[in-house]
């Protein structure tokens, strides 16, 4: 299988990039390497933007069988601040990366979707057919490419799965994004910094290894999944109290966090149920938070120790 993976050399995409040649599948990245650097060798890589239109004749010419979509401005903070730009890379950017599997006869597109999109939920764990409530334009845009996604099947009968991510995590993670938290806890107990919680500590979030996440999609491009939306997540809430707690213990420092008041706009619970997803995909998490936690804090550890960090 050919299949092209956007946002290749970031946090979660580089790690698919991983799992899919270890399967035996060649691989195409597309990147334009303006946060994610990791950047496997010999895998054939296109720098560009994902809004560029030159990836659509690109996709002509190479025809990849599935497109893998992560490539997105992933900062709720930052699309508040700049709607027009989120909006460019997380709606005309998937259009454009969906005109792209169009044009190279592609069998199947994988969608990246978040939690975001539930906004604040009736009821948890939040099942993958709940009502999308976006409260930001980060949200929005997620909506937006879920809708682009489904009418491009219709339309032109591209298979697709779109696949809603919790807060991931993980080795490779920088603290952009909703999970970034885990980042910024662990490089700041490693360097003796102080760490700073917003609001009470009750705050919860539904925390996900980067490898369990890559499973989904891997099952997912080989074909399972079609047509629907699948919650990637462990359907667990842990507090942001006990999340330092646990990365604390891992990075063997103190566990004693500054409080700082809320943030507006941030959610007070979140965790999204994976029953359809193990139904669809015979996919489940299989890493316990704990011990991601102390692969996270190793990663970090060794990036820190090498010459010039």
């Amino acid at each position: 299988m050919l299949a092209l993976v956007t946002g290749a050399a970031g946090f979660i995409g580089s790690h698919l990039v991983d799992r899919l040649v270890a399967d035996g599948h060649e691989v195409i990245g597309v990147d334009d390497l303006s946060t994610g650097h990791n950047v496997r060798p010999g895998v054939e890589l296109w720098e560009m933007d994902v809004a560029d239109p030159g990836l659509v004749e690109k996709a002509a010419v190479r025809r990849p069988e599935v497109v893998c979509h992560l490539a997105a401005q992933v900062s709720v903070r930052a699309s508040v601040a700049d709607p027009l730009r989120d909006a460019r890379t997380n709606v005309v950017g998937t259009a454009n990366v969906l005109e792209a599997a169009r044009a190279a006869g592609g069998r199947k597109v994988v969608f990246t979707s978040s939690c975001a999109v539930y906004g604040v939920p009736d009821a948890l764990p939040v099942p993958p057919d709940a009502e999308l409530r976006p409260a930001s334009p980060y949200a929005a845009s997620k909506v937006s490419g879920e809708v682009y996604v489904g009418m491009y099947g219709a339309l032109h009968g591209i298979d697709h799965t779109t696949l809603t991510l919790a807060n991931v995590y993980g080795p490779r993670q920088t603290p952009e994004g909703e999970a970034g938290v885990v980042s910024i806890f662990t490089d700041a107990l490693l360097s003796g910094r102080e760490t700073r919680i917003f609001g009470d500590g009750t705050q919860t979030r539904d925390y996900v290894y980067v490898l369990d996440v890559v499973d989904a999609f891997a099952r997912a491009a080989e074909g399972g999944g079609g047509g629907v939306r699948l919650n990637v997540g462990t359907g667990l809430q842990t507090t942001d109290r006990d999340l330092h707690t646990l990365v604390a213990q891992a990075a063997d420092a103190p566990d004693d966090p500054e409080f700082a008041p809320p943030r507006l706009g941030d959610l007070p619970a979140m965790a999204i149920d994976p029953a359809r997803t193990r139904d669809a995909l015979g996919w489940e998490p299989r890493v316990a938070l704990r011990d991601g936690l102390a692969e996270t804090v190793a990663w970090a550890r060794e990036r820190n120790a090498r010459p010039g960090r």
